[in-house]
């Protein structure tokens, strides 16, 4: 007798399961044509990450925030909206918002802190780190706990 999952496992250390095939093919060319000489390895290497990111997210009510390049991803698949919406139900069972800006340093416990906890994250989830694609965070936040404008929870 076989038992197939429909999901992959939570602690799953290979990014691609988390996506059809056609989306990672979709996002890695998203990826290069947005970023002119980004290469096709470094573009995998991209969505990898931000999928160990958004997955990292989903484990923690701590603020996370993606580099710049992991944000560069996490773009190309916000504007992939059926894709990223399935994404999210399947995996978080919530809509998983982006919110641009400078995260409160008050909050978060600055930059240096908010790298450190998302590295941790992702490597608690089971991902390995690019950690040539972290070299800083982004001036973004992806918080679970309730951000800044979200309808549930937030604050104002």
């Amino acid at each position: 007798m076989t038992i197939a999952l429909e999901h992959p496992p939570i602690h799953c250390t290979e990014p691609r399961t988390y996506l059809p095939r056609e989306v990672w093919q979709a996002l890695t060319a998203d990826v290069i044509k947005a970023h002119a000489g980004t290469s096709r390895v470094m573009a995998e290497r991209i969505v990898g990450q931000t999928v160990a990111f958004l997955i990292a997210g989903t484990t923690t009510d701590a603020p996370l925030s993606p580099s710049e390049q992991v944000d560069w991803g996490w773009h190309a698949f916000l504007l992939r909206t059926q894709a990223y919406q399935e994404f999210c139900d399947r995996h978080a069972g919530r809509f998983l918002h982006h919110h641009p800006g400078v995260p409160d340093a008050a909050e978060t416990g600055g930059p240096e802190a908010v790298r450190n906890r998302t590295l941790a994250a992702i490597s608690a989830a089971g991902f390995a780190v690019d950690e040539a694609l972290w070299s800083e965070a982004a001036e973004c936040t992806q918080c679970h706990a309730g951000c800044t404008d979200s309808p549930v929870g937030g604050k104002k």
